[in-house]
């Protein structure tokens, strides 16, 4: 007589089963009100409610980064696009800015970042323009984020304020929602105005201060000029070489 050992074998060990059945019973004594009321006063017990909790908060955590982490990056991208097309005339550039990067070092640069994304703007492939990202480390509040774009010659094509903490009603007026004051970088240069020049006018230079806040447009107009000169550190890497490339 021939047996078929599948099925002769039980379907769950006899000690696994004691096993479940001794976990069961420990689970049902823990629970029981009598003992939790006991245990509630103990240190262990109120730790264990808060770690219970602490993970609970973190799988829901997660769940919630992986369900929006696209969303996030999709928006962000969207909000930088927006930001260097405010800086850089769409006539000037027939790629996508956010695909065509190139990034150098800038660690001495004072900019807050050890390395610059650098975004060509390219017409038929040749660099006509740049725009990059910068802070003022120093603002009267705290860092003052901007971008810039620049065109092949250095000469600047705009500017944006992007992110600050300045004081409501005196120095926000560096951002172009507030006033206009940005728009007078536009055109300037290393070339076109000396070094005594890239100043506020308190300080001797051409840039309006704001009646009250004058470390703020300070600081911005020094954070613009040291942009500048990094452009022109890298000016040969940036627009030399990709349009030698593109011929």
């Amino acid at each position: 007589m021939n047996s078929d050992p599948a099925h002769d074998k039980p379907a769950v060990e006899p000690n696994t089963v004691d096993a479940l059945q001794r976990i069961k019973q420990k689970l049902a004594a823990f629970l029981e009100p009598s003992n939790l009321e006991q245990l509630r006063p103990t240190l262990s017990y109120q730790t264990g409610v808060l770690a219970v909790f602490a993970l609970a908060a973190s799988i829901l955590l997660g769940f919630a980064d992986l369900a929006t982490r696209d969303v996030i990056q999709q928006r962000l991208a969207e909000d930088l696009k927006a930001s260097l097309e405010a800086v850089v005339p769409a006539d000037l550039y027939d790629n996508n800015l956010l695909a065509d990067t190139l990034a150098l070092p800038s660690a001495e640069a004072n900019l807050g970042a050890a390395e610059t994304v650098f975004y060509l703007a390219k017409k038929e492939g040749k660099v006509n323009a740049v725009c990059f990202k910068l802070i003022a480390p120093d603002g009267y509040a705290g860092p003052i984020s901007l971008v810039m774009g620049v065109d092949k010659n250095g000469e600047i094509l705009g500017v944006r304020v992007i992110a600050h903490v300045e004081t409501p009603g005196l120095g926000d007026k560096i951002e172009i929602s507030k006033s206009k004051w940005v728009l007078d970088f536009n055109g300037k240069s290393l070339d076109n105005l000396s070094v005594a020049q890239w100043a506020v006018k308190k300080d001797g230079g051409v840039f309006d201060q704001f009646a009250g806040a004058t470390i703020t447009p300070r600081k911005v107009v020094q954070a613009i000029k040291r942009g500048l000169e990094l452009y022109r550190t890298h000016q040969t890497q940036l627009v030399g070489s990709a349009n030698t490339e593109a011929e």
